[in-house]
């Protein structure tokens, strides 16, 4: 497993050892150890997998009460990925990080918990798979706006297929602080 540090401190890119020949490929996508020994946290309690076609985008979401870390992947189809630094305090608040995944190149984001979270689809449809830190709480989720102006992010896309949930998202300017995840430090991935 090779991991890829990226700007933004504890969000890396995880790049698996792929065997492959004439029948296809094998790939571990998880080892325990392996994460252990890079530094990365590893203590998932829920897989979610979901299937979306061309033009969706899901996000920018998050949990502000109990914040789940992600270790997400797309195993059909391809997407672009997107972490935003949303922890109050911390040195790096509100910029991203983004990477195509795909099938093809089997990249893997580690994203930790304070994190919004989205992707686009720009395949004809994708399934994208992702495990958890912690249980879902749809009391605790909310939504950043996709097209932040003060974030930034060059979807590639200017009219993406949105959730009504998403369409009303709010300006992370707007989100009030008691629901904003607190910076605690570096993880020293």
């Amino acid at each position: 497993m090779k991991v890829i540090r990226t700007e933004i401190e504890d969000v890396v890119f995880i790049e698996p050892k792929i065997f492959g020949d004439i029948r296809g490929f094998f790939t571990e996508t998880y080892r325990k150890s392996w994460f252990d020994e890079a530094g990365v946290p590893s203590v998932f309690v829920q897989d979610n997998l979901s299937r979306s076609k061309k033009g969706t985008l899901r996000g920018l979401h998050y949990q502000f009460r109990n914040p789940q870390a992600k270790l997400v992947m797309v195993t059909r189809g391809e997407v672009l990925d997107v972490a935003v630094d949303i922890r109050k305090g911390s040195p790096t608040f509100g910029k991203h990080v983004k990477s195509v995944l795909s099938d093809a190149n089997k990249r893997m984001i580690f994203i930790p918990e304070g994190f919004a979270h989205g992707f686009v689809v720009l395949s004809d449809e994708a399934d994208f798979q992702y495990k958890c830190s912690d249980y879902y709480d749809p009391t605790s989720e909310r939504a950043v706006y996709w097209n932040d102006p003060e974030i930034g992010i060059d979807w590639g896309m200017g009219d993406p297929i949105l959730s009504d949930k998403d369409k009303s998202a709010r300006l992370l300017k707007n989100v009030p602080d008691d629901e904003l995840p607190v910076y605690t430090g570096p993880h020293n991935l």
